[in-house]
């Protein structure tokens, strides 16, 4: 009998429950697998905090909003241990060899992909699934998250045009997304939005307000911008190239470290740019203008219906793949199928919204400003 481990990694999102019961009940009923699953995340394997993930424990959780193992953002080979950052990869391998693993599950977004790579390059037998709400995972059509997080997101810019028409207000909402716009983009589609910012096209706040001074002009009061949180001026994102420039030229460790640094502070700085855009487009305006964060709201509560089925399909494909005894590739959704994806491949790599995308053609099509 195989011995499985699971656990889930980053940030939490619909659908990761789903995917623990499809590998774990596959792999039951088909198989005759056993799992046990590890708290937190990579955190969890390294102190070995378990639990064991029998029928009765995946019961009734399909329905339910993120994980029951627990998750963070730990890193095996960079953890925070007594306020010391340590490399704890050879605790990890004792753990999985302590419980006689044969495999280990690890289901996440990009972090926990390049994890994992880390542990099979240790000599453990690994296999991942892709999870995010900011559907960025390469190789993958789409990342289980997403779509609720997407209708979230799409519900919330409805519910902000009765308050943006009574009050003749143009807000802006923020929705999640650091580097690919996908979430903003779908979610400013299917509620309508009015100019719509993604990281990967860099906007003029000049054209912004036009867009919004363009539509009083034509009588209508009120407008809605969706933007991602990543979403760059064009002068931002000038700046922020010349430092990964700067970074990638670098030829001593120190002067690399120094350049990473400037780059990482001006990521902090710029977690807060749509409130200063907000207050830039009403002093352009002269409109009242209001900021919502959708924040952390995006990730929560019950999975989609196309969520719960595409982690079960995940999953179910993830325990057919551990009988064969495949390791060390991301189960990824290929059409209606799947396909094993090599872990060196998927590493590294991020899935951006293309310029050409359909679906940023039907938005230019309807008149959706995009900042340029």
């Amino acid at each position: 009998m195989k011995q499985v481990g699971i656990l889930t990694s980053g940030g939490d999102c619909p659908g990761l429950n789903a995917a623990i019961r499809g590998v774990c009940r596959a792999g039951q009923e088909n198989y005759g697998m056993s799992f046990i699953g590890f708290r937190d995340g990579f955190r969890g394997l390294v102190q070995d905090q378990t639990m064991e993930l029998e029928s009765k424990a995946l019961s009734g959780i399909l329905t339910l909003g993120g994980t029951i193992l627990g998750t963070s953002r730990d890193k095996p080979h960079r953890m925070l241990v007594s306020g010391k950052m340590c490399d704890m990869t050879e605790a990890a391998v004792e753990t999985y060899h302590r419980h006689h693993l044969d495999a280990l599950v690890c289901i996440g977004g990009g972090g926990t992909q390049k994890n994992a790579l880390h542990l099979k390059k240790a000599g453990l037998k690994v296999i991942t699934l892709p999870k995010t709400i900011d559907n960025d995972v390469p190789y993958t059509d789409v990342s289980f998250g997403f779509d609720t997080a997407l209708a979230i997101a799409a519900d919330a810019v409805d519910r902000l045009h009765s308050t943006a028409m009574s009050h003749h207000r143009v807000i802006v909402v923020e929705v999640m997304g650091h580097r690919a716009g996908w979430l903003a983009l779908g979610a400013g589609i299917a509620g309508g939005a009015d100019v719509i910012l993604i990281p990967e096209i860099p906007y003029k706040v000049d054209a912004v307000a036009e867009a919004v001074l363009r539509r009083t002009r034509a009588g209508k009061k009120f407008s809605i911008i969706a933007v991602a949180e990543g979403a760059m001026s064009r002068e931002q994102a000038k700046a922020v190239a010349k430092l990964a420039a700067a970074k990638e030229k670098a030829r001593t460790k120190a002067k690399k470290r120094e350049a990473s640094d400037k780059l990482q502070k001006f990521h902090q700085e710029h977690l807060d740019h749509t409130v200063g855009l907000t207050q830039e487009l009403q002093d352009i305006t002269g409109m009242e203008t209001r900021l919502t964060i959708l924040g952390h709201l995006q990730r929560g509560g019950t999975p989609s219906a196309a969520d719960r089925v595409l982690a079960t399909r995940l999953g179910t494909s993830c325990a057919a793949l551990l009988s064969e005894g495949t390791h060390g590739v991301m189960v990824a959704a290929r059409g209606d199928g799947t396909e094993a994806v090599p872990l060196e491949k998927v590493v590294g790599g991020k899935k951006f919204v293309p310029p050409g995308h359909p679906w940023i053609e039907a938005a230019k099509r309807v008149g959706t400003c995009l900042g340029v």
